[in-house]
């Protein structure tokens, strides 16, 4: 197995069909061995159910179905350590960050890089936001508590579009505590101090209208920036 795909999925019936098809559709051009994992994190309507449906269309398709929410971190994590991928790849089931971005990914990985992220802070990306507009203010300003606080050296640790080596993600995913949205920051703050190359690439990131942030998520990741801080101090995040 090459590649495995992860789609954390809440609440996402209307749109994972959707995002499915547009990931098989780029993945069957390829000339690796694949698997897409939908990891369902207790969501109300009906993204399991649909999810399940597409496995008849999309060949190695596999559905994890979790009754109970615990957070985007909980089901990354879960599917990570389950996938059986050389690399592995969390994407968002909105689609904001379209599979493609991996022929612009996997050059760097040829370079030594044992993580590259999408990021929408470095030259060449484009955005497109349709949102509230505090999101993009606070967004900015998450950012630059993030860099002072705890890895200065990465600009945006909350882009949904991250790629993973086998290595890396069987050794950094034990080591998470954060299971909610701070979760990517605490997952690169691990890596980096276990000494793996990370790579930011810009991306065209598309933010569509129904987004599962809230403004409340931004304040509890902002508690969750500064336990990760307190963990690191603490020595947690040591082999």
């Amino acid at each position: 197995m090459y590649l495995s795909v992860i789609l954390p999925a809440y609440n996402e019936a209307k749109r994972i069909a959707q995002t499915l098809l547009d990931i098989d559709r780029y993945l069957s051009r390829q000339n690796y061995e694949y698997e897409i994992i939908v990891v369902d994190d207790g969501s109300r309507d009906n993204t399991v159910k649909v999810s399940q449906q597409m496995q008849s269309v999309i060949k190695n398709l596999k559905v994890i179905d979790n009754p109970q929410n615990h957070g985007k971190g909980y089901v990354v994590k879960q599917a990570m350590l389950k996938a059986k991928g050389k690399y592995r790849l969390f994407m968002d089931a909105d689609n904001s960050t379209v599979i493609g971005h991996l022929d612009k990914f996997f050059p760097w990985i040829e370079k030594g890089y044992q993580v590259v992220i999408g990021s929408i802070e470095v030259k060449g990306a484009k955005i497109e936001e349709r949102a509230a507009w505090y999101r993009r203010w606070l967004g900015h300003l998450a950012k630059l508590l993030i860099r002072a606080v705890l890895i200065w050296g990465v600009h945006d640790t909350q882009r949904g579009f991250k790629l993973f080596s086998e290595e890396v993600a069987e050794a950094v995913f034990p080591k998470q505590t954060i299971i909610r949205w701070g979760f990517d920051m605490e997952i690169l703050l691990i890596a980096k101090k276990m000494g793996y190359k990370i790579k930011e690439v810009a991306v065209d990131w598309h933010n569509p209208e129904g987004s599962k942030v809230t403004l409340s998520a931004y304040f509890k990741t902002l508690v969750e920036l500064f336990k990760i801080r307190w963990n690191s101090l603490a020595g947690k995040y040591k082999g």
